[in-house]
C-alpha cells in the first residue's frame, strides 16, 4: 500500500512538472519532455502494475497460509493469526518433544527392570522345577536298586551251588543217588538251619519288614512320604500359582508399557513432521518477505533516482529559459 501511494505521488509529480515545463519551455523542447515523461510514465505503469500483481499475489499467499493456521486447533477462537502465536506453538510443541523422550526414557529404563525381574522369576521357576524333579526322584527308587533290595545275595549264591551240583550227581548210580539225595537233604536242612540262624541274627540286628519295629517304621516312613508328597504338591501349585499370576500381570504390564511406548513414538513423529513442517513454512515466508523488501527497497530507489533525475531536468530547463528570457530582454532594450 506505501508502494502504491509513492507511486501515485511520483506521478502526479510528474505530470505537474511536465505541465510546468510544456507552459514554460519551447515546443519543440516540451515535445521531447512529454515523450521522455510518457515514456517514464509508461515505465512507471509497467512498475506499478508488476508491484501489484506481486502484491497481489503475496497477499492471497499470506490469506492462504492465514487460513491454513487459523484452522488448527493451537490458534484460540476469535484472535488473528499472528507469527507471535505460531513461534510459541513451536516452542511448546519443542518442550513437549523433549518431555516425552524423558518419559520414553523412563518408560525403557522400566521395561528393563521389567525384563530383569521377569527374567529372575523364569530363573526361580527353573529351580523350583528342578527341585521338584529331584524330590520325585528322591521319593522313587530305581528299578536295579528295588530288584538288589529284594534280592538276598547270600541265598543266592547258595542256590546257585546246589542247583550246579545237583546237575553233576544226575549222572550216578540209583543207589548212590538215593545217598546222595538223603545227604542232600541233610545238607538242605542244615543249610535251612544256617540260613534261619542268619535271618534270626540279621534280625536282632537290623529291622526287617516282618518285624513289630520294621512294620511300625515303615508304616511311619509310608505317612512321612505321603505328607511330604502332599506339602511338596501343595507348596509347587503355590508357587507355580503365585508365580504364573506373577508372570500374567508382568506380561500384562509389559504389554501396557510397550502400547505406551509404540504411541509415544507415533506421537512422537507425527510432532516431529509438524515442526519440520511448521519449520520449512517459517523459512518460506521469511525468505519471500525478503524478497519483497528487496524487490521495495530496489523500487524505492528507483524512484528516487527518477525523481533526482527529473529536478535536474526541471532545473536546467528553468536556466535554459531564463537565459533566453535575459537575452530576449537585452535585444529588446538594444532595439529601442
Amino acid at each position: 500500500m506505501y508502494l502504491i501511494i509513492n507511486l501515485m505521488f511520483s506521478f502526479t509529480l510528474l505530470t505537474s512538472q511536465a505541465n510546468i515545463k510544456v507552459e514554460e519551455t519551447a515546443p519543440g523542447v516540451a515535445t521531447g519532455m512529454i515523450l521522455s515523461l510518457r515514456e517514464s510514465l509508461q515505465s512507471c505503469k509497467d512498475t506499478l502494475a508488476t508491484c501489484q500483481s506481486e502484491l497481489e499475489a503475496a497477499k492471497s499467499e499470506v490469506q492462504k497460509w492465514h487460513s491454513a493456521f487459523q484452522n488448527e486447533s493451537f490458534i484460540p477462537s476469535g484472535t488473528s493469526v499472528e507469527p507471535r502465536i505460531v513461534v510459541n506453538y513451536l516452542q511448546n510443541l519443542k518442550s513437549s518433544e523433549e518431555s516425552v523422550r524423558e518419559q520414553l526414557e523412563k518408560a525403557k529404563k522400566k521395561e528393563a527392570a521389567f525384563i530383569v525381574t521377569i527374567a529372575k522369576r523364569e530363573q526361580e521357576i527353573a529351580d523350583l522345577k528342578s527341585a521338584v524333579r529331584d524330590l520325585r526322584s528322591q521319593l522313587k527308587p530305581l528299578s536295579m536298586q528295588a530288584r538288589r533290595l529284594l534280592l538276598d545275595p547270600a541265598i543266592h549264591e547258595e542256590f546257585m551251588r546246589l542247583k550246579g551240583r545237583m546237575i553233576v550227581e544226575e549222572a550216578l548210580t540209583p543207589a548212590r543217588v538215593v545217598r546222595v539225595d538223603r545227604e542232600f537233604k541233610n545238607l538242605v536242612e542244615e543249610k535251612d538251619k544256617k540260613v534261619k540262624e542268619l535271618q534270626d541274627n540279621v534280625a536282632a540286628v537290623n529291622f526287617t519288614p516282618q518285624s513289630k519295629m520294621g512294620k511300625m517304621l515303615m508304616a511311619k516312613c509310608r505317612t512321612l512320604q505321603e505328607e511330604n508328597e502332599e506339602i511338596g504338591n501343595q507348596a509347587k501349585e503355590g508357587k507355580i500359582h503365585e508365580l504364573s499370576m506373577k508372570l500374567a500381570l508382568q506380561k500384562s504390564q509389559n504389554v501396557e508399557l510397550r502400547n505406551h511406548f509404540e504411541g509415544l513414538c507415533k506421537h512422537m513423529e507425527g510432532l516431529t513432521n509438524d515442526v519440520e513442517k511448521s519449520n520449512e513454512t517459517v523459512l518460506i515466508l521469511e525468505e519471500k518477505l525478503e524478497d519483497k523488501e528487496n524487490e521495495i527497497q530496489r523500487l524505492r530507489q528507483l524512484l528516487q533516482q527518477k525523481g533526482m533525475m527529473v529536478e535536474e531536468e526541471t532545473t536546467t530547463d528553468k536556466k535554459d529559459t531564463d537565459e533566453e528570457v535575459t537575452v530576449s530582454v537585452e535585444a529588446e532594450n538594444d532595439n529601442s
